[in-house]
């Protein structure tokens, strides 16, 4: 794997399944450090890196969610042709959901494998929701969104070096979720597990269950304690519903 968008934290597997896990605004690979590490050894995970950010610093990030939809998949795509035969899923939170669920859009118009399941945490289905930002908005209005949803060291926002080499990466991320409107479309086969945090401030529970409509497969719904990033609190819980949706026999489609 000599590709730059993706990233390990654990041990690459031969065999078994593959879990690619797409990160939230403004964050990097490193979001599933501790995902990765908490899943079955019986999965092989690879955490997407999108420009902007960590060693990626020096490229331009993406400002709108359709090319960067288009350039993960082909990666993915990439990726996937070599070893055609071994099961997949896609992990996204937040804004990563909408990522993976486009980037499986796209791959399902093409001739490799689909996803064995679709994982959409922390985000309602596409037609629910815009971003949470006006268009016009500026670094005072990202730095209250992201104190507001609490999932950033309080040091970290506080500390203006540091907020320097991230708050490029968090504006194009919020211009790129800006950008995308759901255009409607036929829904997808693949199985879905959408998962939740029940106070989370950004997402209702009927935003979340409207992801049924976008599957002919099974649908699941788990609902966590917490708010947005309710993840970090429940890497067990979470680790458990991934691998009961891709190693039992009866969470796999």
């Amino acid at each position: 794997m000599n590709s730059t968008w993706f990233r390990r934290f654990t041990k690459p597997l031969d065999s078994g399944p593959r879990l690619v896990c797409f990160p939230h605004a403004g964050g990097a690979a490193t979001a599933y450090m501790q995902l990765a590490r908490a899943l079955s050894a019986d999965l092989d995970v690879l955490s997407v890196q999108y420009p902007g950010r960590q060693d990626r610093y020096g490229e331009e990030p993406f400002t709108a969610l359709a090319p960067l939809v288009e350039a993960v998949a082909a990666e993915l795509a990439g990726e996937l042709a070599a070893e055609p035969r071994r099961p997949y899923a896609l992990f996204g939170h937040s804004m990563g959901a909408l990522v993976a669920f486009e980037t499986a859009r796209l791959l399902a118009r093409g001739d490799g494998p689909a996803p064995e399941r679709l994982f959409l945490s922390g985000r309602g289905a596409p037609e629910t929701r815009r971003s949470p930002l006006g268009p016009s908005f500026d670094d005072a209005d990202v730095l209250a969104e992201i104190r507001r949803l609490n999932g950033t060291d309080q040091a970290m926002l506080d500390n203006p070096e540091v907020m320097e080499m991230v708050l490029p990466a968090l504006r194009a991320d919020y211009r790129a979720l800006g950008t995308y409107s759901w255009g409607g479309g036929e829904p997808l086969s693949v199985p879905v597990t959408a998962l939740v945090g029940g106070g989370d401030p950004m997402v209702t529970l009927p935003d979340v269950r409207a992801w049924r409509a976008h599957t002919t497969g099974t649908f699941e719904l788990r609902v966590f304690d917490g708010g947005h990033f309710y993840l970090n609190d429940h890497l067990d819980g979470v680790a458990e519903a991934i691998t009961g949706g891709l190693l039992s026999p009866t969470g796999r489609a």
